[in-house]
């Protein structure tokens, strides 16, 4: 599980001037670390993105089942990262397994692709699971404990992975996408189960939804909202959808018998 409470390399302080109507004073600030990856597949890259640098050995399977690169967890066999920028992921995949049209998605700047055949494509149905109003309560702070640098710099955002009773996954990153895809690749590495439920600070559209309904995660909450499609693919998939989750509230979109 990634930690980022004493992980300074994940953040930079500088020295801001705070301008008010009565005067000026100094002000210590901490920002998040931003810096650009590329991902390859058996090879071949493939994609970049702009990247918080943890969970990158998770994010470059997630980043690949993204984009439909790949399909299943038995298809990952090795992922290595290299320090100077690059993700390099080998899996058996062939040729007739490439995407072969994409569509850009609602990423922050357009940065996010995902094939034609993935969004149109069959999912399968949900892995059964649920879960009780206390772990729901339990479950949310701890990520939101867990999000130090979220509460740091204020430019990050989280997600969890909940599953037999306790947090078992949490990551972060600069892009709401990112982090959903660190967690999808800890489920593909075999490091957490996909019979759980998912919380994310980020809004639940299309894609966000998608990742996780094609992994058969039955449960997905947003600390937000979800968008017009994302509700429509959770529909289609069968997967509780919630939104607004707050300790003491959900607001259930779809499939609401999962929530105990």
């Amino acid at each position: 599980m990634a930690d980022s409470k004493t992980d300074d390399r994940l953040k930079l302080y500088l020295t801001t001037e705070v301008l008010t109507p009565t005067g000026r004073s100094l002000r210590e600030e901490a920002l998040a670390i931003e810096t650009p990856y590329k991902v390859a597949l058996n090879d071949e890259e493939v994609g970049a993105s702009m990247v918080l640098p943890t969970g990158l050995e998770e994010f470059g399977p997630g980043f690949l089942f993204g984009q439909g690169w790949i399909t299943s967890p038995g298809q990952v066999k090795e992922v290595y990262v290299c320090p100077e920028g690059r993700i390099s992921v080998y899996a058996d995949v062939s040729d007739e397994d490439r995407p072969r049209e994409f569509i850009i998605t609602s990423g922050c700047g357009g940065t996010g692709k995902i094939s034609r055949e993935v969004l149109e494509g069959k999912i399968p149905p949900p892995l059964e699971y649920s879960i009780s109003f206390h772990e729901v309560r339990t479950f949310i702070l701890e990520v939101l404990k867990a999000s130090r640098l979220g509460l740091e710099t204020h430019c990050v955002h989280g997600c969890g992975l909940w599953a037999e009773g306790r947090l078992q996954a949490f990551f972060e990153d600069v892009g709401r996408h990112n982090a959903v895809d660190k967690v999808i690749g800890a489920i593909l590495l075999g490091r957490a189960p996909a019979r759980a439920a998912v919380y994310t600070t980020g809004r639940l559209t299309s894609d966000m939804v998608l990742k996780c309904a094609r992994m058969g995660i039955p449960i997905v909450m947003s600390r937000t909202a979800p968008s017009s499609l994302g509700l429509a693919i959770a529909r289609r998939a069968g997967i509780t959808l919630a939104a607004y989750a707050r300790p003491d509230r959900l607001n259930v979109f779809n499939a609401p018998h999962r929530i105990v």
